[in-house]
């Protein structure tokens, strides 16, 4: 079957995320400057996360170009990635109210964690789908980015009990990272 209907579904769920956790930046009462930066931590929380819906979105988007089709194993694997993302907006809402504290830090972790291991999941069943010698197959060879991330999402979680602010650096890096477009995405199929 082709990947036209979760390709929009997919891009509709995550504008719907994106929704939800700018209207959790609530209106500030007062009207001047400090408000601003007493917000400041709900704010670049709310950034960052926006950041790594994008950053799903664009390498969604990168994915399904490249693949020829799809089966009920990547549809369970695409919500699956999407019930993780859906998470997002709570935990930025959380932890940008509550930017050093321990249990927010790491649950904030602990979500992007499982979105990339969602995202694993979503990929392997579409290079089982698409076969070794796909073009998806030659754009997934070499993904150190992918284990570095994953490692960086692991130390930040640890980090959260010991000194939260090096646990949102490793959170940022990663986000940083992948920032950077896959430029075996684009260099061999765009």
């Amino acid at each position: 079957m082709k990947s036209g209907r979760l390709e929009a579904f997919t891009d509709g769920v995550m504008a719907i995320i994106i929704t939800i956790m700018v209207l959790e930046l609530r209106t500030p009462d007062k009207a001047d400057w400090s408000v601003l930066r007493e917000l400041l931590p709900v704010i670049l929380t709310y950034v960052v996360s926006f950041i790594y819906v994008g950053i799903y979105w664009n390498n969604h988007h990168h994915l399904f170009q490249v693949a020829e089709k799809v089966n009920g194993k990547v549809l369970w694997a695409n919500l699956h990635l999407l019930f993780w993302l859906s998470l997002l907006p709570f935990v930025t809402g959380w932890l940008g109210r509550n930017h050093i504290a321990t249990v927010p830090a790491a649950t904030y972790g602990f979500i992007l964690f499982m979105c990339a291991t969602a995202w694993e999941i979503l990929s392997r069943q579409m290079l089982k789908l698409e076969g070794q010698g796909s073009r998806l197959a030659r754009a997934y060879r070499n993904d150190k980015k992918k284990i570095l991330s994953i490692v960086l999402y692991l130390a930040g979680m640890g980090l959260s009990f010991v000194y939260v602010p090096a646990a949102l650096m490793m959170y940022f890096i990663v986000a940083m990272l992948w920032l950077i477009p896959d430029r075996r995405f684009e260099r061999d199929f765009f």
